[in-house]
């Protein structure tokens, strides 16, 4: 029988120590390219396993472990390929955030569950922002509270940098906003596309690219969203302060709390005032409202 061109998976594994939990699990969440498994171990660590068809990604995710969390153990391999979509649903549930929102898969766009709530339907194949993380969640009940502050409202712009899913978008877009979205991993600009269509919302409405801040340069929108890591978000704070309006709102989340003092200052120096701070566990979202 002739071989298929069915390409290769890949699996890695990290087994990180308790203090390193949130460190794992959030970049996880930021900047995995599939979904993950966790199981926690006898000694209270917790094994990470990711699985993707690109070994290259994998590589690189792998550097980015070790920099956060150089104690944690890895390996890398080859593995045989299989339905990781059917096991995604065995555990994938809803999750509520903020006042506004639930985030649901897709087989389940039809529920009444949930009244009154925006449901975002995304599909769970992916990690690049399902709800479950603090990082979106704390994002999505930032937005939730500016909506129902009146800071914003439908028929204004947004950014929504580092889109990954496409979430915090959706979320923008069904709130009665226009916006573009942007991601500099062609997999997560692939993945948001998807969970647009999902959730019928118009490329018009909702534009998704990649590219990073600077191919939206000289325009300004009435709401900047960032959730990605502390080290862009300072090192593109003139870039990223200069996309949001005048009296416009800024959110900057996928930093821990004890980098927040780093990235803020970042920011002031660029003439913004003090931010407010939500957290959630040792995660952190600056808010300029």
């Amino acid at each position: 029988m002739p071989e298929t061109d069915t390409p290769a998976l890949f699996r890695l594994e990290i087994v990180a120590e308790d203090e390193d939990f949130d460190r794992v699990s959030g970049l996880l969440a930021l900047d995995a390219a599939f979904g993950w498994e966790e199981e926690s171990l006898a000694g209270g660590e917790t094994r990470f396993t990711v699985h993707c068809e690109s070994e290259e990604y994998l590589r690189r995710l792998l550097d980015q472990v070790l920099l956060m969390a150089p104690q944690a153990g890895t390996n890398l391999a080859r593995v045989e390929k299989q339905d990781w979509l059917a096991a995604w649903r065995q555990f994938f549930t809803p999750v509520l955030c903020g006042s506004r929102f639930v985030v649901l898969p897709p087989w389940l766009a039809g529920t009444g569950d949930f009244p009154g709530r925006i449901p975002i339907l995304i599909e769970p194949k992916s990690a690049f922002g399902t709800g479950h993380h603090a990082t979106t969640a704390l994002c999505l009940a930032v937005l939730s509270e500016l909506l129902d502050a009146g800071r914003v409202e439908a028929g204004q712009t947004f950014l929504d940098l580092g889109t990954g899913s496409g979430i915090l978008g959706i979320g923008c877009a069904k709130s009665g906003l226009g916006g573009v979205g942007l991601d500099i991993d062609p997999l997560a600009v692939d993945n948001a596309r998807e969970n647009r269509a999902f959730n019928d919302i118009a490329p018009a409405v909702f534009e998704i690219d990649a590219g990073s801040v600077d191919a939206v340069a000289g325009r300004q929108f009435d709401l900047v969203l960032a959730n990605i890591l502390a080290r862009p978000l300072r090192e593109m704070a003139p870039a990223i302060a200069a996309a949001r309006a005048t009296g416009g709102c800024l959110v900057l989340s996928g930093l821990l709390e004890s980098q927040a003092d780093a990235v803020e200052a970042a920011y002031r120096e660029q003439g913004l005032p003090q931010a407010r701070r939500s957290l959630d566990g040792e995660w952190c979202a600056l808010v300029w409202a």
